[in-house]
């Protein structure tokens, strides 16, 4: 009998434990600087912008979308486009950190014949990666975003591997 009512505590606790900072946005948008290196043998430094939006269906499970447009100059000008979408995994157990990780599949699309990456369609891209929103303001509608992409593009029948590091501002909005 006792039991029962040891169990009924314990999960209580582990109840309210984690609604204490499950503030959870039903959806963001966020814009940020991006700088992306494409790692073919030798480096190649690009500079440019992220967009994402995601909606999440419950506090830790979202579904994001990410778009971005760099351009860089190695031996000739370099622009690129990365367009994916995928799981989005967030930790809110921290009313002011949440971090969070994504797996997300897409495509690009890098001018012809510049820099290695050669192809001017869009082809396949593959991104895994990690961040942190720092949430702003007691109203917390705004988050300062950092987040670190390993994206895997495909190009003339090979991956190219880039390194993207990513700083900028979240909007979050609604509630769960």
């Amino acid at each position: 009998m006792i039991d029962k009512y040891v169990w009924a505590a314990g999960a209580l606790s582990l109840v309210t434990a984690f609604a204490v900072a499950q503030d959870t946005p039903r959806a963001d948008i966020s814009v940020d600087y991006s700088h992306l290196q494409v790692l073919k043998g030798y480096t190649i430094s690009m500079n440019g912008g992220s967009a994402s939006a995601a909606y999440y269906f419950n506090n830790w499970l979202g579904l994001a979308a990410d778009f971005g447009g760099y351009h860089g100059y190695p031996a000739e000008s370099l622009t690129g486009e990365t367009f994916t979408a995928g799981p989005r995994f967030t930790y809110r157990r921290f009313a002011r950190l949440q971090p969070f990780a994504e797996g997300l599949f897409g495509g690009s699309h890098f001018n012809l014949n510049s820099g290695g990456i050669t192809g001017g369609g869009a082809e396949v891209a593959l991104d895994t990666g990690a961040g942190l929103d720092i949430v702003l303001g007691h109203r917390k509608k705004f988050a300062l975003r950092l987040q670190r992409d390993y994206f895997w593009v495909r190009s003339g029948g090979t991956f190219t591997v880039c390194d993207r590091l990513s700083a900028g501002l979240a909007y979050r909005f609604g509630k769960k």
